[in-house]
């Protein structure tokens, strides 16, 4: 299914009609927040097509004007995009110009200083001048600074439209000078309809395996041949079947994998661990629940808890220069601790 980045998603639609209905009291800053995978990046691209479509159908992008065009091409004059150089390589499917260079994963400063002629450059028919920058999180400390000023002194007629997965790792400063706007997650219902054009086999486990997100459920097939990766399917049902499995075999693979999803994905497994343990359904992998509820039954509930802490805390240095190796088979051996038999 292809869709425009002047269209909603179907579970925003209301929420944008509504929203786009009262710009006359709009904020010059909104940060658009939500569940990672529901569209929110979709949603700001949308939302400023809106702002500058010069004959919007109740309150929407009229997808055929001048302005709306632009937008589609992505060289309307009154748009901004700010966002790491890797995720605007990523969505325009651009190759690199030089093969050498490392792209910067965050937003740089510069990026918010070419915007100071920007503002002082009159808009196309005295409406709107839009920035939508994205993701937020990749704001660095020079960076987040130098946006907190330009939110200080807004410039006439611009609107900021951040989005973020995690507003608790932006400055509070720059929190407390946007309005909120946090995008619900589309019932399952609703997602599943959505993926099923695209994935129609195992929807509802792709869906699941993305916490409720339709677009990260896309993102991960993508990625992957099956909502779970093997490897977590071995560790879990190996655990299940003895305390003493033996995961060398299962370090050896991780060691070569992005640090950031396998702490994902044990992280998840053992939540449903968790939930399993309090009378609650499997949220992130139920295809795999012969397994998890095994070690939910065999495990304390407080140390399948502060096995979660820990990873949690892992989880936000994973993008950190660490020893893989290392790594691994420490949160593997934590793994095999947290589920021994109950005493």
């Amino acid at each position: 299914m292809s869709i425009s980045s002047s269209d909603f998603y179907p579970w925003q639609r209301d929420v944008a009609q509504h929203w786009l209905s009262n710009t006359e009291r709009f904020a010059h800053a909104w940060l658009i927040h939500g569940l990672a995978g529901v569209g929110k990046t979709r949603f700001a691209r949308a939302a400023a097509a809106a702002l500058l479509c010069t004959q919007p159908v109740e309150h929407l992008a009229c997808g055929v004007c001048e302005a709306c065009l632009w937008c589609k091409h992505g060289n309307h004059p009154d748009l901004r995009l700010i966002r790491p150089e890797a995720v605007a390589l990523a969505e325009d499917n651009h190759e690199a110009t030089d093969s050498k260079k490392t792209l910067s994963k965050e937003i740089r400063v510069e990026q918010l200083r070419q915007l100071h002629s920007w503002f002082n450059t009159a808009t196309h028919r005295g409406g709107y001048r839009v920035a939508v920058l994205y993701p937020a999180e990749s704001l660095n400390t020079i960076s987040a600074n130098a946006l907190l000023k330009v939110l200080e002194e807004p410039p006439a007629n611009t609107l900021f439209l951040l989005v973020a997965d995690a507003p608790d790792r932006l400055l509070p400063t720059i929190l407390s000078r946007c309005r909120r706007l946090p995008l619900p997650v589309p019932s399952k219902e609703e997602g599943m309809h959505w993926l099923q054009s695209q994935l129609p086999e195992r929807t509802a486990s792709w869906l699941a395996a993305a916490g409720g997100g339709p677009t990260a459920a896309l993102r991960l097939a993508a990625l992957q041949s099956s909502p779970y990766p093997a490897w977590l399917e071995d560790l879990l049902k190996g655990l299940a079947q003895t305390p003493a499995f033996d995961f060398a075999p299962i370090a050896d693979l991780l060691e070569k994998e992005a640090t950031t999803l396998w702490l994902d994905a044990l992280q998840r497994s053992f939540f449903d661990v968790q939930l399993i343990q309090f009378g609650g359904p499997a949220r992130y992998f139920p295809d795999l629940i012969s397994h998890t509820s095994v070690l939910a039954q065999r495990s304390e509930p407080g140390s399948i808890n502060n096995l979660l802490k820990w990873l949690s805390e892992q989880r936000r240095w994973a993008n950190h220069p660490l020893n893989a190796k290392l790594l691994v088979h420490h949160s593997l051996d934590r793994v095999k601790q947290a589920t021994l038999a109950r005493v």
